[in-house]
């Protein structure tokens, strides 16, 4: 759903509190909710020629076009002609991407540290006869390998390393050969980073992370400028039927309404957390772009404007971050990341990160920072014992 044609939309305002809060509502109409309520409908009444715009429930759903036009809000407030879909998944977006744009004898560039799952997409992507060439996030290797390219993914910050390259140079130098660019937004969200205003072709990102915050409900989705490929990617999503529930997709949009709040709180606190443990002896390989020392930093700090919830570390061995992790009374020890309680894993448990077994992704929520701080690093006394 184009943002241009979005009614009640709130495109030229510059606060994101107030983006958030009026993101997709509308026009208000009286004594109807501000939000209307989930659409529950397998069909639309269809008497004669398929003239308008609601007909099967796999093709589209009035609950799906508000939070598409909140979402496509978000991502580009100040571009025109911009559409975004909605999947059932975080990895049902990046399918509908790939999947979508690639054809056998078709080259695409994927980053060699991103999202643990990535793996199992090149060897479905090799299988149906694609070249897949892979690099490193950090450092813009990318740029090596662009040559002949259809399409380059990025994924930054990575996930779970939190390298950051470049978008914009990325992108022109992908664009000067032809290729597309996605760029998977899941960490930066659309408050923190704007890949289509730095000239992305899409902003891919999993909903079921910081976007909506709660850990509570799965959901993906891509945004993107070209017309063709968009079309491209609805139909894939027509084809596979990867599509959200009316539910899911309510709850969504109900929850963007506080990202701001949430996404500043857990952003200030994941800082105050990496300063803390960055005195630690015990504690090696911290990275969080909002360190002024961090090795992403610079390049980060000209690109996005938050800088994520997720701290990384490692601590000296698998044993001693097994109870670090159990020792921890504020925090959950689960997977995924952006929820408002903190979370935290031993990443190398899933066996698909290239990382040392002593590697802890932190994800930050928005207890208050002096308790969180305080049972992180009594957890690190404990664990040391």
């Amino acid at each position: 759903m184009s943002d241009s044609a979005a009614d009640g939309g709130v495109r030229g305002v510059a606060g994101d509190g107030t983006l958030a809060v009026r993101a997709g509502l509308p026009e208000p109409v009286r004594h109807e909710p501000t939000l209307p309520g989930p659409v529950f409908a397998a069909h639309f009444h269809l008497p004669g020629e398929v003239t308008g715009p609601y007909s099967y429930g796999r093709d589209d759903n009035p609950t799906w076009t508000h939070l598409e036009r909140a979402i496509g809000e978000l991502e580009a407030p100040g571009l025109n002609g911009v559409e975004t879909l909605v999947f059932a998944s975080g990895m049902a977006a990046i399918s509908s991407v790939l999947f979508s744009q690639l054809r056998a004898g078709d080259t695409v560039v994927l980053p060699n540290d991103g999202y643990q799952v990535l793996p199992l997409v090149r060897a479905q992507l090799e299988a149906f006869g694609i070249e897949v060439r892979t690099a490193p996030t950090g450092g813009d290797s990318q740029l090596d390998l662009l040559d002949g390219a259809k399409l380059l993914w990025i994924e930054t910050p990575s996930n779970p390393g939190l390298d950051v390259c470049d978008i914009r140079r990325l992108v022109e130098a992908a664009h000067a050969r032809g290729a597309l660019v996605a760029v998977d937004n899941t960490l930066a969200t659309p408050l923190g980073q704007r890949p289509l205003e730095l000239g992305a072709d899409f902003a891919v990102a999993s909903g079921t992370k910081q976007l909506t915050g709660h850990g509570d409900l799965l959901l993906g989705y891509v945004a993107g400028t070209d017309a063709s490929a968009m079309t491209a990617v609805r139909r894939w999503r027509k084809v596979i039927g990867a599509i959200p529930g009316p539910m899911e997709t309510w709850l969504a949009h109900r929850s963007i309404s506080t990202l701001q709040l949430r996404v500043d709180r857990q952003d200030a606190t994941a800082l105050i957390l990496a300063e803390a443990l960055r005195g630690r002896d015990d504690v090696t390989g911290l990275r969080y772009p909002g360190l002024p020392d961090d090795l992403s930093h610079k390049v980060a700090s000209r690109q996005m404007r938050r800088y994520g919830c997720v701290v990384s570390f490692t601590l000296p061995t698998r044993a001693r971050a097994e109870r670090f992790l159990d020792a921890l009374r504020l925090v959950d020890d689960a997977t995924s990341f952006g929820g408002v309680r903190s979370t935290a894993e031993r990443r190398g448990r899933w066996g698909g990160d290239a990382v040392p077994e002593g590697f802890v992704r932190f994800s930050v929520g928005v207890e208050d920072p002096e308790d969180l701080v305080a049972d992180v690093l009594r957890a690190l006394d404990e664990s040391a014992r």
